[in-house]
């Protein structure tokens, strides 16, 4: 019988912490929870990914990988993340390295009058994708906060406007994950 899973994805090296609470069935694989966690997050799934179980890795095998790959899309995370307490890495972007802590906070039976995924609460504006990894997003945001830093018109410019750290839209994110109902 399938449970609800209620996931904190914490966008590691934040502060203030950039963070999600997600509602998601555990019967998904690992490659929805990667969907999912794009969506929550607002990332636009143009790199690589994986989660890191300390012991082995799943995600989307390939070529240069140095390291064994389990296949995200054959892998459900009932395997891996059934108790409360249960947590692992999840790296979005190798070049960049978004790394999220993703951690079960709650298991209850699935009610059947609810949807998931959805987002429950959050906290803050995920980065930009390609801004240069949690380093990069704290330059780019000093660059357009400051008006006589050297890059502030170009960071301007990239971002097509402005940038609000602090924006978290849950209406938005539910919208985004109402195409896995």
């Amino acid at each position: 019988m399938a449970n609800k899973l209620q996931l904190k994805i914490i966008l590691r090296g934040s502060k203030p912490p950039i963070w999600r609470r997600v509602l998601i069935k555990d019967t998904i694989t690992f490659n929805k929870l990667h969907h999912i966690i794009q969506d929550a997050m607002g990332w636009h799934n143009c790199h690589l990914y994986e989660f890191d179980l300390g012991d082995f890795r799943i995600g989307m095998p390939y070529e240069d990988s140095y390291a064994e790959i389990q296949d995200a899309s054959k892998i459900k995370i009932n395997k891996y993340l059934s108790m409360v307490g249960a947590n692992l890495i999840y790296d979005y972007d190798f070049g960049d390295s978004w790394q999220h802590q993703i951690t079960v906070e709650k298991t209850e039976p699935i009610v059947s009058e609810e949807k998931y995924p959805t987002c429950i609460k959050g906290k803050g504006n995920c980065p930009p994708e390609d801004c240069g990894g949690i380093w990069g997003y704290y330059e780019l945001l000093e660059a357009i906060k400051n008006k006589k830093h050297p890059n502030h018109i170009d960071m301007l410019d990239w971002l097509g406007g402005g940038f609000d750290p602090n924006e978290f839209n849950i209406e938005e994110i539910n919208t985004r994950l109402k195409k896995y109902y």
